[in-house]
């Protein structure tokens, strides 16, 4: 009764559109369920997210969910993940991509999941990474580890959004380490963000990584900027 009451006043709505979710959907209503702009990169091994790190790392795989667009649903998806607290919406993408993922036909299966970093300052200033929930739910679909442990982000940066390409690549520089153990050692690490736009900062955080003797990488976002 308590919760009907509170549902009443209070109705869930839906994290892309606002209307109000009917009680068999959660998160997302049906039919921005069905309007999401998958990209289905999955399937193609030369698709466009892998294309961003042509010449600048070796990755085993590259992919993105969905395409992100400016005044879109992902966009609205993606702010209330990341400025709202909605950590509900990695939950379903996570476990909704990762049926896609488990398709994947890999000389050599991922090992771990590793979240890009917030620094100390901006963890404690946003209160929760936007990467984790989407992190975990692919980690225990894929029944391997998430370890947010190996990955850190040294110096503090503002938002990467408003630079231009010179001013990102400049800005991210060497601001990435790890903790390197012989537990990590060759191993196949998984690298998951938010948003693929030019791929600088995951670039940072794979160099670093790849300081760990027989590292591989592996790259999967939420979503890619559609260009």
């Amino acid at each position: 009764m308590f919760n009907f009451i509170i549902d009443l006043f209070f109705p869930k709505v839906c994290s892309g559109c606002r209307s109000v979710l009917m009680t068999n959907e959660t998160v997302l209503c049906t039919n921005c369920r069905h309007e999401l702009p998958l990209t289905q990169y999955h399937l193609d091994s030369k698709n466009e997210a892998v294309k961003k790190f042509y010449g600048k790392i070796e990755t085993q795989h590259v992919s993105a969910f969905i395409y992100f667009n400016k005044k879109g649903i992902v966009q609205e998806l993606i702010h209330n993940l990341k400025y709202k607290g909605h950590e509900e919406i990695g939950v379903v993408l996570g476990n909704w991509y990762v049926e896609d993922l488990k398709e994947l036909k890999l000389e050599n299966p991922f090992d771990a999941i590793i979240p890009v970093p917030l620094h100390p300052r901006k963890f404690k200033e946003r209160g929760y990474n936007q990467v984790t929930t989407f992190g975990k739910a692919l980690a225990e679909g894929l029944k391997i580890p998430y370890n947010d442990s190996v990955l850190y982000r040294k110096k503090y940066s503002k938002t990467q959004s408003k630079k231009n390409l010179l001013g990102r690549s400049e800005n991210i520089e060497n601001i990435f380490d790890v903790t390197s153990t012989e537990e990590n050692q060759n191993k196949h690490f998984l690298i998951v963000d938010d948003v693929l736009t030019t791929g600088a900062t995951l670039e940072a955080c794979s160099r670093a990584l790849l300081k760990i003797p027989g590292t591989k990488i592996s790259i999967v976002c939420m979503a890619m900027a559609n260009s």
